[in-house]
C-alpha cells in the first residue's frame, strides 16, 4: 500500500466533504456485541464540534470527488481545475476500522461525486457499509448519502447495512436548483426519499408482528440545503423544511451557508460572507417547528419574509404578539409556556410540574434553568413582577438586545483537519 498516497486522497476527499454539514450522528441503536467493534447507540458516539458548528466525530470522506454534473455551487462541479482523487471500497474500509481502533472516530460519514452514473456510485457506497458489517463486525455509526436517481433495489441494500441515509435537496427551491444544478431532477432526489420513508413504516409495522427483524435506515433520513445561493427567503426555506417534516418524515433538515468558492456569474462574489447568523436562524426556527409546536406561518409571513438577525425567532414572535403577554406561570397551558422566551422545552416541564406543588418566583425559575435575563418580561407572578412595566416601553427591543450577546463574532473558520 502507498501510504503517501493514500494520505493525499485523505486530504483531498475530507477537505471535499468539509461543506457537507447533515453529518450528525444521532438516532443510531446499534449495539456492541461480543467479537465485533463499535457501538451507535446514544452512549457509544461522542460529537466533537468545531466553533462553527460542524460535526467531526465521524470519519468525514467522499468516496470521490470524480464528478459527471457541473454544479455551479459545488467545489467538485465537473468544471472546475482542482486535484481529483477516488478511493477504493477496501480503503475507506481499512481506514475507518484503522481510525476507530485508533479512538479517532466513532463512526463513518460517507459521501460521493457521481461516477459514471447514480447506481454505480451508490453500489460502490453500499459495498463499503456492507463490507464493514459482514466482513469487519463493525457496529458503529455510519451514515451513507442516498445518491438521487439510485435504483430501488440499491435503495433497499443500503438502509439495511447504514443507519441512516441523507439525500441533499441543495438547493431550497427546483427553480433554483435549475438555476445552478441544471442538469439535475429534483424528481430523482425524492423517489429514494419516498422509497426509504415507505420501508421505515414498513419495518416498524413488521417489528409489532415478529421478534426479529432487520434493520431499516434505525436513524432515519435526513437531507441538507444551501443557504445563500439563491435568492430564497427564509419563508420559503423554512415552508420546505416544513414540507420534508410532514410528508417525508425526516429526522433533520440542514441547513448550510453558502460558502463562496467559485467564480460564477449565478452565484454571489468571492467577496461575500459565509451567512453563519442566518443559518443559526434557521436552524432556531427548525427548533421551533420540531419542538415548540410553531408552524412556519407563525414564525414568518410574506410581509416579514426574512428572519431578524438581531433576536432570536422566538423573541421575534413575543415582539410581535406583546397582546398575548404576561403569561401567568401558574394557570397557563404548557404550550403557552413554551412560547416564553427565555424558557425551554426541559424547563417548561419542570414549570408545569412544579406548580402543583407551590406559587412559582422568579427565584424558583432560575432554579429551574430558565433564561431569566429575557423571560421575566414576559411573566406574570402571583406574587407580582416589577419588570412588566418594561413590556409596553417603546424602547422594549433595545432594552432586550442590549442584555444579550452573539457569538457570531467570527463568522467563518476552517473545518478541523484530521491531523
Amino acid at each position: 500500500m502507498n501510504f503517501d498516497r493514500l494520505k493525499e486522497k485523505l486530504e483531498i476527499l475530507a477537505d471535499a466533504a468539509k461543506y457537507d454539514v447533515s453529518c450528525s450522528s444521532s438516532g443510531g441503536t446499534r449495539k456492541n456485541t461480543k467479537g465485533a467493534l463499535g457501538d451507535s447507540s446514544a452512549s457509544g458516539i461522542c460529537h466533537t464540534y468545531t466553533e462553527d458548528g460542524r460535526c467531526v466525530s465521524l470519519l468525514k470522506i467522499l468516496l470521490t470527488n470524480h464528478c459527471i454534473y457541473d454544479c455551479a455551487y459545488c467545489v467538485s462541479r465537473s468544471s472546475n481545475d482542482i486535484k481529483r482523487a477516488a478511493f477504493t471500497v477496501e480503503e475507506v474500509v481499512d481506514l475507518t476500522i484503522n481510525f476507530y481502533r485508533r479512538n479517532y472516530i466513532e463512526g463513518l460519514f460517507l459521501s460521493s461525486g457521481i461516477f459514471k452514473n447514480a447506481d454505480t456510485t451508490m453500489e460502490r457506497l453500499v459495498r463499503v457499509a456492507k463490507k464493514l458489517r459482514l466482513e469487519e463486525n463493525f457496529n458503529g455509526y455510519i451514515h451513507l448519502k442516498s445518491i438521487p436517481g439510485a435504483s430501488d433495489e440499491l435503495m433497499q441494500e443500503a438502509a439495511l447495512y447504514a443507519d441512516r441515509l441523507s439525500i441533499n435537496l441543495e438547493i431550497p427551491t427546483e427553480s433554483g436548483l435549475k438555476l445552478l444544478a441544471p442538469e439535475k431532477n429534483r424528481q430523482d432526489m425524492l423517489n429514494p426519499m419516498k422509497y426509504i420513508q415507505n420501508g421505515i413504516a414498513q419495518y416498524k409495522d413488521e417489528k409489532k408482528i415478529f421478534r426479529k427483524v432487520p434493520k431499516f435506515a434505525p436513524a432515519g433520513q435526513s437531507t441538507q440545503m444551501i443557504v445563500g445561493a439563491t435568492n430564497e427567503n427564509d419563508l420559503q426555506i423554512i415552508k420546505v423544511a416544513d414540507h420534508f417534516y410532514k410528508n417525508f418524515n425526516l429526522k433533520r433538515v440542514y441547513y448550510s451557508g453558502y460558502v463562496p468558492v467559485l467564480e460564477d456569474k449565478r452565484l454571489p462574489s468571492l467577496t461575500t460572507e459565509v451567512p453563519m447568523l442566518r443559518e443559526n436562524r434557521l436552524y432556531q426556527s427548525d427548533w421551533l417547528m420540531r419542538f415548540y409546536g410553531f408552524k412556519a406561518e407563525e414564525i414568518l409571513d410574506p410581509n416579514m419574509p426574512f428572519l431578524d438577525l438581531e433576536v432570536d425567532p422566538k423573541l421575534s414572535w413575543a415582539l410581535r404578539h406583546l397582546h398575548q403577554f404576561p403569561v401567568n406561570l401558574q394557570t397557563a397551558d404548557y404550550q403557552m409556556i413554551l412560547r416564553i422566551p427565555g424558557i425551554g422545552v426541559k424547563t417548561a416541564q419542570k414549570i408545569v410540574s412544579a406548580r402543583r406543588f407551590q406559587v412559582l418566583t422568579l427565584d424558583h425559575l432560575k432554579k429551574l434553568g430558565a433564561a431569566v435575563n429575557r423571560a421575566r418580561y414576559f411573566i406574570d407572578f402571583n406574587t407580582g413582577n416589577a419588570y412588566l412595566k418594561y413590556l409596553t416601553d417603546k424602547n422594549f427591543r433595545k432594552l432586550l438586545i442590549g442584555g444579550s450577546s452573539s457569538k457570531f463574532h467570527n463568522q467563518f473558520s476552517q473545518q478541523l483537519t484530521l491531523f
